[in-house]
Order: C-alpha cells, then sequence, then structure tokens
C-alpha cells in the first residue's frame, strides 16, 4: 500500500488563488499570514501526514484500540505519533495565543487538517474533538475553567470529548436522562452513561475533559432542560496537577466497521456515588453552548470527507497506471495497456478528481468566512460572512462526507476484484468514510438544519446571495469560448438550485412534510452546484493564468513559474464536472419540487 501524499499543489492554488488573501491578512491577527508562510507550513504538515501518520494507518486498522480491564490502550505507534505531534505544534495551529495556541486562519488550519485525515483519519479524530470543545470553553467557560483547563488542551497534554449521545436518546437529545446533583459547593454530581464517545478514554494522555449534556434535577423536561458540564476523567488540584481519579469510566469499547484505531467508547457516570462535574455557562442553556462544538466539529467531518476522498483517488489512481490489462478500446491484437487508458476507468477517476477538488475549493471558501464571521471589524461584513459559513456548513459535511463513500467505493470499482481485499487499501478507506456521513448527525438532520435554519428561518437571503455570485461567475465566463459549454451547463445547474430553494421558502411553513422529503436532495443540490461554481472559478483562473507571463508563485510550484499542464488540468477537470456532475442538478430539483407526493402516501411502507 503506497503512502499518502498531501496534494500540496492543488492546496496552494486554492491557497493563493481562490480565496481573498486580502480580507485575510486584514483581520486582526493574520497581517503576517503570507502566501509563502502558509505553504511553509503546508510543506511541514505534508512530512508529518505522510512520514509519521500515514505509515500507521493500516497497522492501526489490523490492531485497532483495546480495551482491557477498564483501560484503553492505543495502536501500537500512536502514543509515539501522538507525542510528537503535540511536541511539533499540530495540535495548536488555529487555538489562540491567550491559551499558547499559534492562532493560525482557518483556511490553513482545514487543509492540514484534510491532510491528517488523509493520511491517518483514526488518528485525526482525537485532536478534532479535543479542538472543539477548546472552541466551547473560549465562548462560554469560566476564567477559572479555562486557566485551568485551556492551556493543557492547547498543548495537547490532555484531550476533550463531546459527549451528547445516549442509548435511548441516539440523535433525539430531549431524551437524555444523564443526571446532574447540586453538591452544596458549587458543583455537580453527574450519574448516566453515553454511548459512541470517541477517543471517550484512551492512553495518549494524562487526562481528557469530557464536556458533557445532562440535567439538572428539576429542570425542564425536552431539550430546554438540558445542561453542558466539564468532567475530567482525574480531577484537578488547586495547583494544576492532577488528583484522584474521577467516577467516570469507559465500561467498553465499540467493535465498528472502520476506523478500528479510534476508541468509541461506552462511558458511565457516577458508578460510584457520582462524577465530579462543573457546569458551563448557566443551567438549562446546555444545548446551545454544544452547538459550538458541535457547528466545528460538523465542518471538520466535512473536512474529513475530504481527506479520505483524496486518500482514495491516490490510490486508485496509482493503480490504474500500474495495472496492465486487455488492449485499448477500438485496437484489434494490440498490446495490453495499463487500465488508465480505458475510457470508463477514465470516467471513474475523472469522477474521483474533480469531486474532490470541487470539495476541497468549497470548504476552504466558507473557512474565510469562519474567521470574518468572528474578526472583521466591521459588523455588516462579520454578519454577512456568518450567514455563509451557517450556510454552507451543512452543505460541506453532507455533500463531503456523503461524496466520500461513493469516491471511495469506486476507488474499489477501479481496483477491480483485488479492491474488495484488504491488502491493496481500498477497503479501509471505505469502511472509514462510512461513519462520516452519520457523525456530528446524520445527512438527513444537516439537510433538515438547511431548509429549516439556514433557509426558511432567513427567508433564503443568505442562499439568494450565493447565487447572485454564481450568476456573477457566468458573465465572467462569457468571454471564454473554451469553457462556454461548461458555462451553459452550470447556468442551467444555477437555475434548478433557484427553483429549489424558492420550492423550500415558500413550503417549509405550509406544509413541512413535503419539503422535508426533498431536503437531502436540496443539500446535494446545493452541494453539486456550489462544487461546480468553485470548480470554474478555478477553470477561468487557469484560463488567464494560461494566457499571461509566468509569474512567481502561481500556485506555489518550487520554480515559481506557472506550469501550463496544471492549469490545463484545471481547465479540463471543470469542464469534466460540468458534463458529469452539474447535470444532475434538474433531476434533483425535480425531487425536490415534486417528489413529496408518493413518498408520503400511507399504507404503501
Amino acid at each position: 500500500m503506497q503512502e499518502y501524499q498531501a496534494p500540496l499543489a492543488d492546496m496552494k492554488f486554492v491557497l493563493r488563488e481562490l480565496v481573498d488573501q486580502e480580507l485575510l491578512t486584514q483581520l486582526p491577527g493574520f497581517a503576517d499570514m503570507t502566501a509563502d508562510v502558509a505553504e511553509a507550513v503546508l510543506d511541514e504538515a505534508a512530512k508529518f501526514a505522510g512520514q509519521v501518520l500515514s505509515p500507521l494507518n493500516r497497522s492501526g486498522d489490523l490492531q485497532g484500540a483495546r480495551w482491557r480491564d477498564g483501560q484503553v490502550l492505543t495502536a501500537d505507534g500512536w502514543k509515539q505519533a501522538y507525542t510528537r505531534f503535540c511536541a511539533d505544534g499540530w495540535n495548536a495551529v488555529s487555538c489562540s495565543a491567550e491559551f499558547g495556541g499559534q492562532n493560525l486562519p482557518r483556511i490553513l488550519s482545514a487543509l492540514i487538517e484534510e491532510m491528517w485525515n488523509g493520511a491517518n483519519m483514526a488518528f485525526a479524530l482525537c485532536p478534532m474533538l479535543t479542538r472543539g470543545a477548546i472552541e466551547a470553553l473560549e465562548v462560554r467557560g469560566s476564567p477559572a475553567q479555562k486557566h485551568t483547563s485551556l492551556p493543557k488542551m492547547v498543548s495537547g497534554e490532555w484531550t476533550g470529548t463531546m459527549n451528547l449521545t445516549e442509548p435511548q436518546a441516539g440523535s433525539d437529545l430531549s431524551a437524555v436522562r444523564t443526571r446532574a446533583e447540586p453538591t452544596g459547593e458549587g458543583g455537580y454530581l453527574l450519574t448516566g452513561q453515553k454511548i459512541f464517545i470517541t477517543y471517550g478514554d484512551h492512553d495518549l494522555t494524562s487526562n481528557v475533559v469530557h464536556m458533557v449534556l445532562g440535567r439538572v434535577a428539576g429542570a425542564p423536561e425536552g431539550v430546554r432542560g438540558i445542561s453542558l458540564f466539564l468532567v475530567p476523567k482525574f480531577l484537578v488540584n488547586a495547583d494544576g496537577t492532577l488528583g484522584k481519579r474521577n467516577d467516570v469510566h469507559c465500561v467498553s469499547i465499540e467493535r465498528k466497521l472502520g476506523i478500528h484505531a479510534s476508541p468509541t467508547c461506552v462511558l458511565a457516570y457516577g458508578q460510584n456515588g457520582g462524577a465530579l462535574a462543573e457546569l458551563i455557562g448557566e443551567e438549562n442553556r446546555g444545548l446551545e453552548y454544544m452547538f459550538i462544538m458541535m457547528n466545528a466539529a460538523r465542518y471538520s467531518v466535512g473536512i474529513e470527507g475530504v481527506g479520505l476522498s483524496e486518500r482514495a483517488y491516490q490510490t486508485a489512481l496509482t493503480y490504474a497506471r500500474e495495472r496492465v490489462q486487455s488492449t485499448a478500446a477500438g485496437v484489434r491484437g494490440g498490446p495490453r495497456v495499463p487500465i488508465i487508458q480505458h475510457p470508463d476507468v477514465r470516467r471513474m477517476l475523472l469522477t474521483m478528481k474533480s469531486q474532490t477538488e470541487a470539495m476541497r475549493a468549497l470548504a476552504v471558501v466558507a473557512a474565510v468566512s469562519l474567521d470574518a464571521a468572528r474578526l472583521h471589524p466591521v459588523t455588516q461584513e462579520r454578519d454577512r460572512h456568518q450567514a455563509f459559513a451557517d450556510l454552507m456548513i451543512p452543505v460541506i459535511k453532507g455533500w463531503c462526507t456523503e461524496n466520500s463513500v461513493d469516491i471511495a467505493s469506486l476507488g474499489i470499482q477501479v481496483h477491480g476484484g483485488v479492491g474488495f481485499v484488504e491488502e491493496t487499501g481500498a477497503a479501509q478507506f471505505y469502511r472509514d468514510a462510512r461513519i462520516t456521513p452519520i457523525y456530528e448527525g446524520t445527512t438527513g438532520i444537516q439537510a433538515n438544519d438547511l431548509i429549516g435554519r439556514k433557509l426558511a428561518r432567513d427567508g433564503g437571503r443568505a442562499a439568494t446571495a450565493v447565487i447572485a455570485e454564481m450568476r456573477a461567475l457566468l458573465e465572467d465566463l462569457s468571454g471564454v469560448p473554451r469553457l462556454a459549454g461548461a458555462a451553459a451547463v452550470f447556468s442551467g445547474a444555477i437555475d434548478a438550485l433557484e427553483r429549489a430553494v424558492a420550492y423550500a421558502v415558500e413550503t417549509y411553513a405550509k406544509d413541512i412534510r413535503a419539503v422535508s422529503v426533498g431536503a437531502v436532495p436540496l443539500l446535494k443540490l446545493f452541494g453539486i452546484v456550489a462544487g461546480g461554481w468553485q470548480l470554474l472559478r478555478s477553470a477561468l483562473i487557469a484560463h488567464h493564468r494560461l494566457g499571461a507571463p509566468p509569474h512567481k508563485g502561481a500556485y506555489g510550484s518550487a520554480a515559481g513559474n506557472a506550469d501550463a499542464s496544471f492549469y490545463q488540468a484545471k481547465i479540463v477537470t471543470a469542464r469534466f464536472y460540468a458534463d458529469h456532475l452539474l447535470p444532475q442538478a434538474p433531476g434533483l430539483a425535480h425531487a425536490v419540487l415534486h417528489g413529496a407526493a408518493a413518498a408520503l402516501v400511507e399504507g404503501v411502507l
């Protein structure tokens, strides 16, 4: 199995050419973050991903995490890799400098996260959950909680988790039963059980900080009565040293389809009287606070989809170049050729490539808005970027993860029979990818969020603004003959998206069930069209670069000159996407507008 190689050329293209670098450097704290500095960071991350994390991916899958007598053990090499990961500063790249972080822009940390996930998703899950817990504490933690926990979590000395799900509740958080009894000394005693807790226990660090949803005695029923608690694995003494073990224990780890090296724990709170906990923020506002973590995690899970897709594509491409089988189509009696010359294999590979590039571009463009929504000095601009980021997060999470499953499946198909055999690695990518459309809210939940909170609630204003940007790109494409065909298909896809959005906005209040039937098709439609938007932006940039004199750093090449073949590939990839992916848009719009009638007929199921 070949090791992962970060797609640095495409990452640097996105960084230099697609995102608004001028805006980024104007945001507080990012003035020194030039493209050259960012690329140097990416180069180092690529080395760590390829040389340290990737070699552990297969062995970790085979050995898996283990539970022995209440202890959770990670796979061989995991602890050494994690120690080096933290020592090199990777855990802290986008964290606040106030607590020891490097304060790098989200676009940069997103590309780095993609590398971690492409190299070794099971490993990458641990720092991803810690980062979400850090964000929640930064926003809602007390000064004492921040002082005690954040420096250790930012450095990676401690990790963090997100504890939502219970056996009887699933995604219905109104059914959470974990109980919190006030101690009378400002703390609480927690009792209950949580399931599916990623890295809920392990041997990588000295402490784990759990962020736990529970109910204070007497709280209202439903989601209005949920509070958020900080529960450390080991209690922390006043001087910052670790004290006795808290009453939270891993009672088992799940046996899963994939990500075997990531311990997914069942945690029991209060088997011996109650786990000591601290309230975060105010009582009964826990779900609101947890969504700080949830939104961060949903975006990051979308990045998982991009990383896994890239890894599956790389593996399939290498195999297709090396595997010799059959003569070329239309050639009688000729020599056997590498299967990359066969038309259907080329179609599969370009499907994988074009979607992966589209997902990467959309996710990184959205990352700029995540930073601008926090840091832009102008309120109106903060609001505009927040609206765009809010709209895109369910799309990135749902569309990128669903695509990753399809792309990993195509990777197996390119390999043929040997793809179904574990040694090639193609099967592992499929197994690992399959959790991503479920993590942090299934695709259906993301789609319901899209139609409800992100479209109906604001009357479609954010979506209308995005569609206007797409139409503006059409005007820019009008004078480029080589992209005329792709632009025409894109225009029809925009029309389809506009019809679907208008239907959802107009119908949601009157017939939520009808709109809900088409929610996932609408999410997929939005992703496909938004991905086409970014690929055609890329193609237009490539067109201009090919017509201009070579210039330094066109996409971060070592020689500093534009690479004509790279830019030609950008144009061809966009054309392929327009011919093979964008035509799905009208069909998906039809499902949104007309799909409810048959789906809601009683007595069929």
